[in-house]
């Protein structure tokens, strides 16, 4: 089964690029996206058995990171639909960019879009740290592509910026490699093999300043991937600049992989009796990010940017978490879920948006209850739930966290937080509202109109996605089903946290 995930997306992206219908093409897509969910439900009924002699194996934290993966492919692999049938009908002025498609161009995107679904796949069923490295440097060469799918100089620049920020933050990743590869010598050559599960069994005889280089650089490493300050710089250029579709996939599913391969390391500082060495290093950047993420959103003027600093802040919280450890670290698992969830929300709504107003300035849009009435709705909705605030589900995770804090008697790190919280609150208010109130201005002439029985300019294939998003954070605000409990309470358990 773990095979058939992985192999699944890719024999569908390699039957992509040989199509030239653009039915079959989307047609190919979304069998694929249902097929990679089925699979990914079935490993949650019948657990399965590791390949690779224990190279591939799904634990809870895989599990976990997984099905996130999956079902937020899922929502988009529905959006696009929509989504390519828009980018056919004309040519979107304020970015001077050429939008009319051919068919290769199609088939160019939907095949890089399976292979990254297939990369993200195998990150989290990798348990060998070199192939979690070949796993996590493959989804930056599947994901590039996906960025520069505007074709116009900010996406180039975006995507050279997310190249080369990654690719040293990878260099830096495999240079750890080679330091816990060092670590795991034993006397007379004797190797432990770089599979987590043995590093761990064998924790007390690895080298330890080796290991704590290791970690330090894989922390460094990872965390450029992540997005944690100040490693982020290759992140709100990305994630603004690249299709919406694509930017929830990054936001919400790329950054729990490289969140998943730090976690990876610290479980083996665990095991060697040096968890406090990760988790005050873990502690610093995320309060750090949280920081960085609040300062540059308080004068943001791009709606997507906006967003995009959020991502930064909400992989603080996460790192946070882990750093203060116990209880936080169950709340760093349910919160990996709720950010997942509503930040590809908030950016297929901001998809919405940018097709109609035709701009991500702020300034500029305005009235979109009016224009666009599900996605305002849908636009404010996404704000609370991003911002933590009840009933939905961040709110329960982001609580979680701060009692954590407040259980170890760490109040100046919890009112911290709490005072971060509460200025990206005020931030992100002042530009979500403006938004969604006030009077609309005159809607620029090539602005696109979507057939639909419900409004003008909205179809149900761009909202229903964003949509089932909210939904399911709204619900893990008020019930966890016990399933999903019993994972995110064992992931914890794995590194340590409960």
């Amino acid at each position: 089964m773990i095979l058939a995930l992985i192999f699944l997306p890719i024999a569908a992206a390699l039957a992509v690029f040989g199509l030239k219908s653009a039915t079959a093409i989307r047609v190919v897509l979304t069998t694929a996206a249902i097929g990679h969910a089925v699979l990914t439900v079935l490993a949650w009924i019948l657990p399965p058995a590791p390949v690779m002699d224990g190279w591939l194996l799904l634990d809870a934290p895989g599990l976990l990171f997984l099905s996130i993966t999956s079902a937020l492919f899922a929502m988009v692999s529905l959006y696009v639909l929509g989504y390519l049938q828009r980018e056919n009908w004309g040519k979107r002025q304020d970015f001077q960019e050429d939008f009319l498609f051919t068919n290769s161009r199609e088939s160019a995107f939907v095949g890089c879009l399976l292979l990254f679904l297939a990369m993200m796949t195998l990150v989290t069923v990798s348990q060998h740290f070199g192939l979690i490295w070949v796993a996590v440097e493959a989804t930056t060469l599947a994901s590039a592509p996906l960025i520069y799918f505007h074709r116009h100089r900010r996406s180039l620049e975006a995507t050279w910026k997310y190249i080369m920020i990654c690719s040293v933050g990878i260099a830096l990743a495999l240079l750890g490699n080679f330091f816990l590869a060092v670590a795991a010598t034993l006397a007379e050559n004797d190797h432990v093999p770089m599979l987590v599960s043995s590093l761990t069994a064998k924790a007390s005889l690895l080298h330890v300043p080796w290991l704590k280089a290791a970690f330090l650089f894989l922390l460094v490493g990872y965390g450029t991937k992540l997005g944690l300050a100040p490693m982020h710089t290759w992140l709100p250029d990305a994630h603004s600049e690249s299709p919406s579709v694509i930017s929830a996939l990054l936001s919400g599913a790329l950054l729990n992989c490289a969140f998943l391969a730090i976690l990876r390391i610290q479980q083996v500082l665990l095991a060697a009796g040096l968890s406090l060495f990760g988790q005050n290093l873990l502690l610093g950047f995320g309060l750090f990010s949280m920081i960085v993420a609040a300062a540059f959103m308080l004068r943001q003027l791009d709606f997507k940017r906006m967003l995009a600093y959020s991502s930064v802040e909400h992989v603080g919280i996460l790192s946070l978490a882990v750093g203060l450890g116990a209880n936080a670290g169950y709340g760093a698992m349910l919160h990996a879920v709720n950010h997942s969830l509503t930040k590809g929300m908030l950016f297929l709504v901001a998809g919405n948006i940018l097709a109609v107003y035709q701009t991500k300035s702020i300034r500029e849009v305005r009235g979109v209850t009016r224009v666009l009435p599900f996605s305002g709705a849908l636009w404010v909705m996404g704000f609370l739930a991003i911002t933590g605030s009840p009933p939905f589900g961040t709110f329960l995770s982001e609580l979680v966290i701060l009692k954590s804090a407040l259980d170890q008697g760490r109040f100046v790190i919890a009112a911290a937080y709490l005072l971060i919280l509460c200025i990206i609150f005020v931030a992100m208010a002042s530009v979500v509202l403006s938004m969604a109130q006030g009077e609309p201005g005159e809607l620029p002439a090539g602005s696109r109109n979507h057939p639909s029985l419900l409004f003008p300019r909205e179809s149900l294939l761009a909202v229903i996605p964003p949509l089932l998003l909210g939904v399911a954070v709204l619900v893990l605000g008020i019930y966890i089903p016990p399933f999903l409990q019993h994972v995110l309470e064992q992931a914890a358990r794995t590194f340590g946290m409960v």
